[in-house]
C-alpha cells in the first residue's frame, strides 16, 4: 500500500500497553478452553505410552526407593521415628508438583507457537492449564502417600498427622505459584536464548539437592554449618521441611521461614508475569 494511503484506516490492532495484566474476568469467560487444556496435559503425555498412568506412581516410588538406599542406608542420614521411604516419599511428592509446574511452564512459548499465531486467548491460560493438570496428577500421588501411611501406621510406626494439615492445600498451592513464576520467566527468555531450555533440567536437579527433599533442615545446619545458608535461604527448603511437620509431625515449623518463602514466591510470581506480558507482545517473531 501507498505510504500516503496508511492513515485511511478506522482501526489498527495492536497488543495492550499495560505493564501488568492479570484479567481474573477474561480468564473466566476462557474456563471452557483452559479446562481442554488440562485435559490436553493429563490425556496426551501418557497417550501412546505402555503403562500410561502409571507412571505418575512409578517415578515417585522408585526415586524414594533410591534416596532411601543411598542417603538412609549408605550415608546413614536418620529420620527419627519415621519410615525412612516415607520420609523421602513426602517430600519428593512435594517436590515433584513444583518441578512439574516448572518445567512444563518453562516451554509454554515454544511449545504453543503454532497456536499463539493464529487465534487470540489469555496467553496465561497455557501455563495456568499446566499448574491444574499437575494438580491432578499430585492428587494421585498423595493417595499412594496415604496408602502407604496406613501401611507404616498398622506396621507399629510411631506416625500421627499434626493439626497444622489443614494449611496444606495453601502450602501445595504456593509450590504451583513458584512453579508457575519461574517457568514464566524461562519461558519468555527461551524464545530469545534457545540453550537456556537445556539448562533447566540440570539447574532443577541440582536445586533439588539444596531444598531438603531428602534430609531434614537441621540436619545441614549441624553438620554443614558453612554451606547451611545456601538451604536456609532457599524458599523451597521451607515449604518441603513444613509438609513434612504437617504430614508426618516431624522436624519444626518456621513461621519466619515460611513468611519470607511466601513473599518470595509472590515476588517470583509476579516478575514473572511481567515479562510474560511483554514477551507474548513480540515472540511470534522470534520463536
Amino acid at each position: 500500500m501507498d505510504s500516503k494511503n496508511t492513515n485511511d484506516w478506522l482501526f489498527e490492532i495492536t497488543p495492550k500497553n499495560k505493564f501488568f495484566s492479570l484479567n481474573f474476568k477474561e480468564i473466566w469467560q476462557y474456563r471452557d478452553l483452559l479446562m481442554l487444556f488440562v485435559k490436553r496435559d493429563i490425556i496426551t503425555v501418557y497417550k501412546q505410552t505402555v503403562l500410561g498412568p502409571l507412571w505418575y506412581l512409578i517415578q515417585p516410588l522408585f526415586t524414594s526407593i533410591t534416596f532411601t538406599i543411598i542417603f538412609n542406608n549408605v550415608a546413614g542420614i536418620k529420620t527419627g521415628s519415621i519410615p525412612p521411604f516415607l520420609f523421602n516419599l513426602a517430600g519428593i511428592m512435594v517436590w515433584n508438583y513444583f518441578t512439574a509446574c516448572l518445567n512444563g511452564t518453562s516451554d509454554t512459548f515454544k511449545s504453543n507457537a503454532s497456536i499463539f499465531g493464529k487465534v487470540y486467548f489469555p496467553r496465561i491460560i497455557t501455563p495456568l492449564s499446566i499448574v491444574i493438570s499437575n494438580l491432578i496428577k499430585f492428587g494421585i500421588q498423595f493417595c499412594i502417600f496415604i496408602f502407604f501411611y496406613i501401611f507404616f501406621y498398622f506396621q507399629g510406626a510411631d506416625l500421627s498427622f499434626n493439626g497444622a494439615i489443614l494449611f496444606f492445600p495453601i502450602l501445595i498451592a504456593f509450590m504451583g505459584i513458584l512453579g508457575l513464576g519461574l517457568g514464566m520467566m524461562i519461558s519468555s527468555m527461551v524464545t530469545k536464548y534457545r540453550d537456556l531450555n537445556n539448562l533447566v533440567g540440570f539447574g532443577v536437579q541440582l536445586l533439588m539437592y539444596i531444598s531438603a527433599v531428602m534430609y531434614p533442615m537441621e540436619l545441614i545446619k549441624e553438620k554443614l554449618p558453612r554451606l547451611g545458608w545456601i538451604v536456609q535461604y532457599n524458599p523451597l527448603a521451607y515449604v518441603i521441611e513444613t509438609s513434612r511437620y504437617m504430614l508426618l509431625n516431624i522436624g519444626s515449623i518456621s513461621i519466619l521461614g515460611l513468611v519470607y518463602a511466601m513473599a518470595i514466591t509472590l515476588i517470583v510470581f509476579f516478575v514473572g508475569l511481567l515479562i510474560f506480558n511483554r514477551t507474548e507482545k513480540s515472540f511470534i517473531d522470534t520463536v
